[in-house]
């Protein structure tokens, strides 16, 4: 990971408060398509328009999927939770 760290980065981009996990993800996508190597070697500002959107459409599919199955995850204990107190309360 160190060595993916020392990518350079645009003045915008470094300002923007952003968890490290994002930036894994993004690396990984950026792996996928064949862009780390551009990437290392000239920046992130390095990539085309086209290739950044490619990026961008893979990362913020997988964003929303992650963000959809926490969602889920978060209702099924939600509901599980309120079952037990359903039980609860009506076997008084």
């Amino acid at each position: 990971m160190s060595e993916e760290k020392k990518v350079k980065r645009s003045r915008k981009s470094r300002m923007k408060k952003r968890s490290d996990d994002w930036d894994d993800m993004k690396i990984e996508v950026a792996k996928e398509l064949g862009l780390w190597d551009q990437v290392t070697s000239g920046g992130w500002s390095s990539l085309s328009a086209v290739d950044s959107g490619r990026l961008g459409g893979v990362f913020s599919a997988r964003k929303k999927a992650i963000e959809e199955s926490i969602a889920e995850q978060d209702y099924q204990d939600e509901m599980s939770n309120s079952e037990s107190f359903e039980d609860e309360y009506f076997d008084r």
